[in-house]
C-alpha cells in the first residue's frame, strides 16, 4: 500500500457503488405499475450483458477471422434454437478451427 490515495479512492468507490444500488430502492416505494417501465427494466440485464459480451467476441482469439467463424457458428445455431452448451461448444470449436485454417 505505497499509494497514500488508495483508501480515499476505495472509500469513494464504495460510496458510489452503494448509492447506485440503494437509490432505486429508496426512490420507488411500491410496485412499478407502468407496463412500459416494467418491460424496460425486464430487458435491461440482457441488453447490458450483450453490450459487455459482444465486443469481447472479436478480441477473444487474437485473430479476427477465427472470431468471426465462432460468431457465425453461434448465431446460426442460436437461430436454430439449439441449447446453450451446444452453441458454446460449437462456437469454440469453429473459432479454433477458423484460427488454424485461416
Amino acid at each position: 500500500m505505497d499509494n497514500p490515495a488508495f483508501f480515499p479512492y476505495l472509500w469513494v468507490m464504495a460510496v458510489v457503488t452503494y448509492l447506485i444500488r440503494m437509490l432505486p430502492l429508496a426512490a420507488v416505494r411500491g410496485r412499478v405499475r407502468s407496463r412500459f417501465l416494467q418491460s424496460f427494466l425486464y430487458y435491461v440485464p440482457y441488453a447490458v450483458l450483450g453490450v459487455m459480451t459482444f465486443p469481447a467476441v472479436f478480441y477473444s482469439t487474437g485473430n479476427l477471422a477465427g472470431a468471426l467463424c465462432g460468431l457465425l457458428a453461434a448465431l446460426l445455431l442460436g437461430w436454430m434454437n439449439k441449447g446453450l452448451l451446444t452453441v458454446a461448444l460449437a462456437a469454440c470449436a469453429c473459432a479454433y478451427l477458423g484460427q488454424l485454417l485461416l
